[in-house]
């Protein structure tokens, strides 16, 4: 693994967040009222994604329609429910990483597929400005696993993609950071390692993956 990199792109949920758990509970709550079980896996593996992106998804691979209408409806449900019971907690270890590395010089940039708004909500002010760069999905046409997140950091950072290393925690996360050019490091805070193939290193926790830097 190339380590000249100037540059730390961290995602969100499940990597300085621990949301992961209040999303499935909020997306479990919503389908469960229109008939249609998800499961653990079924939200997980699409962390990072844009959420209308994932309503459409969902209805396809349990074989139903969802008509553009229903797909807003239910994302907004979805979103209020989230709100009404998360609880903020972070992932062990990220503050002091994030802390660690803007002593030491690197650039850091955010990469979400939580829209602005909500992200802001999220963190902490002094955890938000620690951030030179932010793209979150409310900010581009296409969301991971698609390369445009990662790019635009990259074109914000005005960095080439051999200058930044990416901490992920996802399959379409993963997938978007390499289709981006982009190292790759990735945490089984919320799936296992089997699930995160395509990362250039996987790392148990944060007391490990720190040892790159």
């Amino acid at each position: 693994m190339n380590r000249s990199f100037k540059a730390v792109i961290f995602d969100m949920d499940g990597v300085i967040t621990d949301t992961m758990p209040y999303h499935f509970r909020a997306w479990k709550t919503i389908f469960t009222t229109i008939g249609i079980h998800v499961s653990h896996e079924d939200i997980y593996k699409r962390e990072g994604q844009k959420g209308i992106d994932s309503v459409y998804e969902i209805f396809r691979e349990k074989g139903k329609t969802c008509s553009d209408v229903l797909a807003r409806e239910l994302l907004k449900k979805k979103e209020r429910t989230f709100k009404r019971i998360l609880k903020r907690r972070f992932i062990r270890g990220s503050r002091l990483l994030i802390s660690r590395l803007r002593s030491s010089g690197y650039r850091l940039a955010l990469v979400t597929g939580t829209s602005r708004h909500e992200a802001k909500e999220l963190l902490p002010e002094y955890l938000w400005n620690s951030f030179e760069v932010i793209v979150s999905g409310s900010e581009v046409k296409n969301g991971k696993p698609h390369p445009e997140p990662y790019v635009t950091a990259l074109s914000r950072l005005k960095l080439k993609s051999s200058r930044a290393v990416v901490i992920e925690n996802a399959p379409f996360g993963i997938a978007s950071a390499k289709a981006a050019g982009l190292q790759c490091v990735a945490l089984e805070t919320s799936l296992p390692k089997k699930y995160l193939r395509g990362a250039d290193a996987v790392f148990n926790s944060y007391a490990s993956l720190q040892k790159i830097f």
